[in-house]
């Protein structure tokens, strides 16, 4: 921890601040809402406009994973890990316009409203399964293990296709890039697995594109060969890349949405009665988790050309952590920042994101949370924290937690 006039310089990591971060977020936004972190060799931008200013700036990049190639010798990294950076970076979350609406275009109404409502039974039916298996399984329960973990994976595959005999395998492979990803793959070994696991699910995702290609089904995979933009301005392995992603991506936003959003509600029991009473505000009230603790704490960008925001000069090369985690509680933003209120309307949150790269996959997240919760809460009318503190997974980028013991 370093000290530089009245701004306390801190390790994301430490225990603490993955438990409650937003004191400190607080703390940064209200002394130097754009600081350069030693400890971070980052600068941390916390203030909503300038959060929201720096989605849009045409100077500063998604790219942070070409850089790192560009500067490390491919002998050092080995032909497996090579390969797996070269796939992540063709994902659309690490590329810039105009690249990145050009791969986008492969998903043009893949994800869109009308195709995300299609899947509302697929989601209730496995909403009921997780949650009776919950119900049924004992008076207590880590709801993180027995639903917010299974049930948006469970859905994923689904919606991609992948036949139910692959599921478990394709689950673990995402939830191993997911570590690759997010920087919760520690040690060698754990880097190494992760590795394998990408080029696997990379693999296994090419021979389902193909065989989609003859035998077309009602999934994702089907509807974006259908929209005639693989092949033709994207190639099959840009296509395979960006499932890739999409196999974690939407997984791990909408599991930690609701395993968080689970545990506020249960330490809020005002709110809980509201949608336990008024279960059509889900909509509104999954808005409002996703911005007072939502799954995502910031997003990484680099500077690509020396620009100036709130008076700090930010070099070319810099890196740039945007906190939307604290964006989403400024005060000079959102009334009462700091207080859950699931009728918080307007709510214009950024925990998807802005501009070009706002989330894709944020219909689908939203239905499938508030599904989750709304299911829930009417399948275990007695729901409540159990005796011991949840655990949290560090995580320099998301809000995840480990484990979230419940008594039905």
């Amino acid at each position: 921890m370093t000290t530089a006039g009245q701004v306390t310089d801190r390790y994301l990591l430490d225990d603490d601040l993955v438990a409650d971060p937003f004191p400190y977020f607080a703390h940064l936004r209200d002394t130097a809402p754009v600081h350069w972190s030693p400890v971070q060799r980052s600068w941390l931008v916390t203030g909503y406009e300038s959060v929201a200013s720096c989605f849009t700036e045409p100077a500063v990049s998604a790219d942070r994973i070409t850089p790192v190639l560009a500067r490390t010798p491919r002998h050092l990294l080995g032909p497996e890990a090579a390969r797996a950076f070269e796939i992540m970076a063709g994902w659309m979350v690490f590329v810039d316009p105009p690249e990145h609406r050009r791969l986008r275009s492969a998903f043009r109404g893949a994800f869109g409203p009308r195709q995300v409502r299609r899947n509302r039974p697929m989601v209730q039916q496995a909403v009921a399964r997780l949650a009776a298996r919950v119900r049924d399984g004992g008076r207590c329960s880590d709801l993180v293990a027995d639903l917010a973990r299974p049930l948006p994976a469970t859905v994923a595959a689904a919606w991609m296709g992948v036949p139910a005999a692959d599921t478990a395998r394709f689950q673990r492979w995402a939830l191993q890039v997911g570590d690759l990803a997010l920087g919760a793959a520690q040690s060698a070994q754990e880097h190494e697995d992760s590795q394998r696991a990408l080029l696997d699910l990379f693999a296994y995702l090419r021979d389902l594109v193909r065989l989609r290609r003859s035998a077309p089904q009602e999934d994702l995979i089907s509807a974006a060969l259908a929209g005639g933009v693989v092949d033709d301005t994207v190639s099959e392995d840009e296509f395979v890349a960006m499932l890739t992603h999409i196999a974690f991506a939407g997984g791990e936003t909408t599991s930690n949405l609701i395993a968080v959003g689970t545990w506020h509600l249960l330490r809020h029991p005002d709110q809980l009665g509201i949608l336990r009473r008024e279960p059509e505000s889900a909509p509104t009230a999954v808005e409002e988790l996703l911005r007072y603790d939502g799954p995502s704490k910031m997003s990484v960008r680099q500077v690509r050309d020396d620009f100036t925001l709130e008076g700090r000069t930010l070099r070319r090369g810099d890196r740039l952590y945007l906190v939307t985690a604290a964006a989403n509680r400024d005060p000079s933003r959102f009334e009462r920042p700091d207080e859950l209120d699931l009728r918080r309307q307007p709510n214009p949150h950024l925990a998807f994101g802005q501009g070009a790269h706002f989330c894709l996959g944020a219909p689908l997240a939203r239905l499938v949370a508030g599904a989750a919760l709304t299911d829930l809460l009417a399948a275990a009318p007695r729901l409540a924290l159990a005796a011991g503190e949840p655990q949290w997974q560090p995580s320099l980028l998301n809000r995840s937690l480990r484990t979230l013991p419940v008594r039905l």
